[in-house]
């Protein structure tokens, strides 16, 4: 088991890393859409998700794999009424449709709108 870390996503906010490297799987934690050069949250959907994504994308990229090698993606939506606009951002960026869940909660760290975890293979 292997801890990945790295600067380019959002520092974790709790007890947990960024991801880690099982068996040649990496689990990543659920990644809110912080601007991890200035801690920034943007606003709307859209813009979120895109961040979301690129945070996911950077943690996978410090562990030597990619949004491409994505098996899995469980995704939090704090408004189901989002579901469409989210969906366009994602798509740009999981391209190989792995499987995945989607759900709206009540509610997500710093109020945010969305947040992303995946599995990936390394």
């Amino acid at each position: 088991m292997k801890t990945i870390a790295t600067s380019n996503a959002p520092a974790a906010i709790g007890p947990y890393s960024q991801a880690i490297e099982s068996n040649g799987f990496i689990f990543c934690s659920g990644q809110i859409p912080v601007d991890p050069a200035t801690g920034n949250i943007p606003e709307g959907i859209e813009a979120q998700a895109e961040q979301s994504c690129k945070n996911v994308e950077a943690i996978l990229q410090a562990a030597g794999s990619g949004a491409d090698k994505v098996v899995k993606t469980t995704c939090f939506l704090a408004d189901i009424t989002d579901f469409a606009r989210f969906n366009e951002v994602y798509a740009k960026h999981f391209i190989s449709k792995p499987a995945r869940s989607c759900t709206a909660v009540k509610d997500l760290p710093k109020g945010v709108l969305c947040e992303i975890e995946a599995i990936a293979e390394r």
